[in-house]
C-alpha cells in the first residue's frame, strides 16, 4: 500500500519539508513538497494525493485556509495538521475544520510515521476512502 500512497507535505520551513520528505520516502510513500498553501493548491490540481501534511502557520495561505480549501475541493483526501504551537485552540480548530489528525512540532520520526499510518488506516476504513475498494 505504501508504494501507492501519495503524500503532499506543506511547510514554509525548508529544513522540515526536507526532513519529512526523507522520513516518509524511506517508509515507501510517494512524497512531494510545497512551501505554502498556494503552491500546494497548484500541485493538487496537477496530481492526486491521498494525504496532506500541512503546517498551521505559513505565509500567503495558512494551514487553516488550506485545510478548508482541501476539504471543500478534495473531500476524500486525508489531512494532518502540524503546529509548533500546541495550544488547544490550534488543535481544536484543526479538528473542527476537518483535519483527520494533528501533530505538534518538534516530533520524532516514529511519531510522524505513526500519525500517517493512523490517518491512512482511518481513511481506508471509511466510505470516503481515496483508495480503490
Amino acid at each position: 500500500m505504501k508504494k501507492d500512497t501519495a503524500i503532499l507535505v506543506v511547510d514554509d520551513e525548508e529544513v522540515l519539508r526536507n526532513l519529512l520528505f526523507r522520513i516518509l520516502t524511506k517508509e515507501g510513500y510517494l512524497v512531494d513538497t510545497a512551501a505554502d498553501g498556494e503552491e500546494a493548491m497548484d500541485k493538487l490540481k496537477e496530481k492526486t494525493y491521498h494525504l496532506l501534511l500541512a503546517d498551521v502557520k505559513m505565509p500567503r495561505m495558512n494551514g487553516f485556509e488550506l485545510l478548508k480549501a482541501v476539504k471543500q475541493d478534495y473531500p476524500k483526501m486525508g489531512v494532518i495538521m502540524m503546529t509548533a504551537y500546541g495550544d488547544s485552540f490550534s488543535v481544536k480548530d484543526s479538528l473542527l475544520l476537518g483535519a483527520d489528525e494533528y501533530i505538534t512540532k518538534p516530533f520524532k520520526s516514529f511519531e510522524i510515521n505513526l500519525i500517517v499510518e493512523r490517518a491512512l488506516w482511518r481513511l481506508q476504513s471509511t466510505d470516503k476512502s481515496p483508495f480503490p475498494q
